[in-house]
């Protein structure tokens, strides 16, 4: 983990977001951060494929993106740009703890590259709230509010 999160550079490889996030595949839903303004917002990339197990189910004739995996998607960006901005972030674990006012404006499906704006509307104690917006080719598809809880990975574990 880096000594000052703060002082990273974007853009930002999924190797470094996986150092930073605990999901893996196939719940892994952030690729590539392209901006991180530490304490303010975040932009990063979502490269939806053919691939994605979802598909299998949601749904084999017509093939859309479930809503909630893109909220999941602006939840992960989410918790990078968190990251950056809390002290001792490695030492954490964010969850997600509400959302707030989704909603769901255009299908997403294979080929479409989800754009993820995340921004911090406030940050206080152990408390994130974010706004976060899904694009696709300049397109809103999505929106939503979400707040996430950090906590101590001692505390998770019930090491005091």
């Amino acid at each position: 983990m880096p000594q000052n999160p703060a002082a990273e550079t974007t853009p930002i490889d999924i190797e470094k977001i996986q150092r930073i996030l605990p999901h893996r595949y196939p719940f892994l839903l952030v690729d590539r951060v392209l901006k991180l303004n530490a304490g303010v917002s975040i932009t990063a990339l979502k490269n939806v494929t053919s691939n994605e197990p979802f598909f299998q189910g949601h749904f084999p004739q017509y093939k859309v993106m479930p809503g909630v995996l893109i909220v999941e998607a602006m939840a992960q960006a989410g918790g990078i740009l968190l990251y950056y901005s809390i002290p001792d972030a490695e030492k954490k674990i964010v969850l997600l703890s509400k959302i707030d006012e989704a909603k769901f404006r255009k299908p997403v499906v294979p080929g479409d590259q989800l754009k993820l704006e995340v921004k911090i509307i406030k940050l206080k104690n152990r408390f994130g709230h974010v706004e976060g917006k899904a694009y696709v080719d300049d397109e809103l598809v999505a929106e939503c509010q979400l707040i996430a809880s950090s906590l101590d990975f001692e505390k998770m574990n019930g090491q005091q």
